[in-house]
């Protein structure tokens, strides 16, 4: 059975994921190696903090080139700021390459709503995958952040949550999966999402 590696670059919340993963008995590593990206059967990469520090962290923990071939060739996973790093740039602070993995940009929101959303709102899932099965229209989930991904293709938005404006709150393609919400920190509806992840890595390995 393979592991599922969650990235330690410096700029993540680890231990949460760790934790939720380890409750639902999905066997799980902290990653600060390429070698322990390469050799999982999946991969997440969460994160917190501002755009540019993530992927300046990114670039030099060493684990970049790991990191885009895992996502080409194992499910993979993005969490709240490791979503927004899948896009190909940002806005935040500065103008700032992404990963490129999914065509479109993060921007600030824009909404009348009090800024960062910090909260639960529900879910609008537009596009079922693998990670919302068992899901239900309207379950909650919690986020905190004041960017969102805007998509070049439409294609690509899975769910949806309403902010006083449309805010993609995950996305999909292939088996590269972002969530702009904290699935660990979500109740019953994010143990759902990372143990339908865990069986796609279950599935590979």
């Amino acid at each position: 059975m393979g592991y599922i590696a969650i990235v330690d670059y410096g700029a993540g919340n680890l231990m949460s994921v760790h934790n939720s993963l380890d409750f639902l008995g999905a066997e799980n590593r902290v990653a600060a190696s390429p070698d322990v990206i390469r050799e999982a059967a999946g991969v997440i990469l969460p994160g917190v903090g501002a755009f540019p520090d993530a992927m300046a962290a990114l670039h030099g923990s060493g684990l970049l080139e790991a990191v885009l071939d895992a996502a080409a060739h194992k499910p993979f996973l993005g969490i709240c700021l490791g979503m927004q790093m899948l896009f190909d740039e940002s806005d935040e602070i500065r103008p700032c390459k992404g990963l490129g993995l999914l065509p479109g940009r993060i921007e600030r929101i824009e909404t009348p709503l009090k800024l960062p959303q910090i909260g639960w709102n529900a879910l609008e899932i537009l596009r079922p995958n693998a990670l919302t099965a068992g899901l239900r229209p309207g379950d909650y989930v919690y986020f905190v952040h004041s960017f969102m991904a805007k998509p070049a293709n439409r294609e690509d938005l899975a769910c949806t949550t309403d902010y006083g404006a449309e805010i993609p709150a995950m996305v999909a393609r292939g088996q590269v999966y972002g969530c702009q919400f904290h699935p660990e920190k979500s109740g019953d509806a994010g143990l759902s999402i990372l143990r339908n992840f865990a069986k796609l890595t279950e599935e590979r390995a």
